[in-house]
């Protein structure tokens, strides 16, 4: 842990290293199932993480808007996985597009700002299900793609996954994707793979920040 203004900053990325040197040790290839927000955030974490385990894409966004941005990254996301090499094998699930989940979620957080409390609604919501069909489908660990980008929470990820670990009785693995370059690795799959790279996080009131930033831009 490292110190910060007088809390406990936990490194998920090291708690992630003992984890892997644990099963490496093991001599096995658990199985993970991993929510993934989007192709290119999924890029870097599935070429690190198909090293040491057989993963699931789950793929799981009520939150983005509109319908045809849905499917957009739906596509690019199994794009990806049929055309990524990997080590251990890689597979997709999903369980349909459903919005009124995520409006029902985030229900009187519409106007609280991007990154705050709508946001961590939003991850309890994605990561709730993951861990849920984790458990019902005999998964050993469950995480998400979410901790790669720069303007997500890692801690709140990290704290939500281990209260449903609780809950599901399934193990969360501990992940700050963005450490170690990560983030620059997505990046620079996403440009050799040719992804699409959304410029807003997904939902209707990220897309509405996105438009008032563009407008007030060019107003100067």
């Amino acid at each position: 842990m490292q110190q910060d203004g007088g809390k406990c900053k936990i490194n998920y990325q090291i708690m992630l290293d003992k984890t892997i040197k644990d099963i490496t040790s093991q001599g096995k290839t658990p199985k993970l199932l991993l929510h993934s927000c989007c192709a290119p955030c999924s890029s870097y974490v599935l070429e690190y993480l198909s090293q040491y385990f057989e993963i699931t894409v789950f793929y799981y966004n009520p939150n983005i808007y509109p319908e045809e941005e849905y499917f957009h990254r739906t596509a690019e996301q199994q794009r990806l996985i049929s055309e990524l090499p990997a080590k251990n094998k890689i597979s997709y699930t999903d369980c349909g597009y459903d919005p009124q989940e995520f409006y029902n979620a985030v229900k009187g957080l519409e106007n609280i700002p991007e990154g705050g409390e709508r946001c961590f609604a939003c991850y309890r919501l994605r990561l709730e299900k993951t861990a849920e069909l984790a458990k019902k489908m005999g998964f050993d660990y469950f995480t998400t793609t979410l901790s790669i980008s720069p303007y997500k929470n890692a801690a709140k990820l990290n704290e939500i996954s281990q209260l449903l670990e609780g809950i599901y009785d399934v193990k969360a693995l501990p992940s700050d994707f963005k450490k170690r370059g990560g983030y620059k690795r997505s990046v620079e799959l996403s440009a050799e793979y040719g992804l699409y790279r959304q410029d807003y996080c997904g939902c209707v009131f990220s897309k509405r920040e996105r438009d008032e930033r563009v407008k007030a831009a060019e107003k100067v």
